[in-house]
C-alpha cells in the first residue's frame, strides 16, 4: 500500500491518522519531493475510472494562478497527464494505491467501504 501526500495538507493528516488508526501499514511518499508520473497517473485513472480532472487539487495555488477551472474542459487528456505530471501540488491528495484500489482524495466512508 502507497500513501502519497502532502506532509502539510490537514486532509492528508486526518487520512494518514485514519490509516494508522485502523491499523494499516503502508509506505509514505511525499507528492511534493515524489510527484506521480505520467503512467502512474494513467494507470490509476484506469483501475478507479475516474475523470483525469477529478485528479487535480482544484482548491491549490497553482491550480487557481494558471486558471485551470476555465481551461481543462478544452483540454486534451495528454495535455491534462502532462500538467498533472509537472507538479505534485496540481494533484489532488492523498492518493492511496493498494493493488486494483486508487483513492482519490479522503472521504472516511469510501476508505472504510474499499478497506475494510
Amino acid at each position: 500500500m502507497i500513501f502519497i501526500c502532502y506532509q502539510k495538507c490537514t486532509t492528508c493528516k486526518k487520512a494518514q491518522k485514519w490509516l494508522d488508526d485502523n491499523g494499516f501499514t503502508y509506505e509514505l511518499r511525499d507528492i511534493k519531493e515524489n510527484n506521480p508520473t505520467r503512467d502512474e497517473i494513467k494507470k490509476w485513472q484506469g483501475i478507479n475510472g475516474m475523470p483525469l480532472k477529478k485528479f487535480f487539487n482544484t482548491s491549490g495555488l497553482l491550480y487557481r494562478s494558471l486558471g485551470l477551472k476555465d481551461k481543462l474542459g478544452s483540454m486534451s487528456e495528454d495535455k491534462q497527464l502532462d500538467l498533472l505530471a509537472s507538479d505534485g501540488m496540481l494533484v489532488k491528495r492523498p492518493i492511496l494505491v493498494d493493488g486494483n484500489i486508487v483513492l482519490v482524495g479522503f472521504r472516511e466512508s469510501d476508505w472504510e467501504a474499499h478497506l475494510k
